[in-house]
């Protein structure tokens, strides 16, 4: 058993409620949480850019974290969205156990 959280960066607040209710919805995550706008200063396609853009934060099993990657792959307008997961070490275990709870008990990847 273990948790992990994944680092979401979406275009708008609308795509990352958008993601986040059908992660929330398949039972790939547990919770979300969206956070305000932000200037995210990056280098595309050989240049340096500077774009708005909003945090989502993904709660969910260890296991199913290629799942979520797969799926937010799926929703996402980017060619290629920043999902990058940090596995939990630990933290208040009934809400772990909650996260354990709340997601899909077998990977569906041939869903997606």
């Amino acid at each position: 058993m273990g948790q992990s959280i994944l680092y979401v960066t979406c275009t708008s607040e609308d795509e990352a409620i958008k993601i986040a209710e059908t992660l929330v919805e398949e039972k790939l995550v547990a919770c979300a949480n969206i956070l305000g706008r932000m200037t995210s200063i990056f280098r595309w396609e050989g240049k340096v850019q500077r774009d708005n853009e909003v945090a989502l934060i993904l709660k969910t099993r260890a296991e199913l974290v290629d799942n979520v990657t797969i799926r937010v792959k799926t929703l996402h307008s980017h060619k290629v969205p920043c999902v990058v997961a940090i596995e939990l070490s630990g933290g208040n275990p009934d809400f772990l156990n909650w996260i354990e709870q709340q997601t899909a008990r077998i990977p569906a990847l041939s869903k997606f």
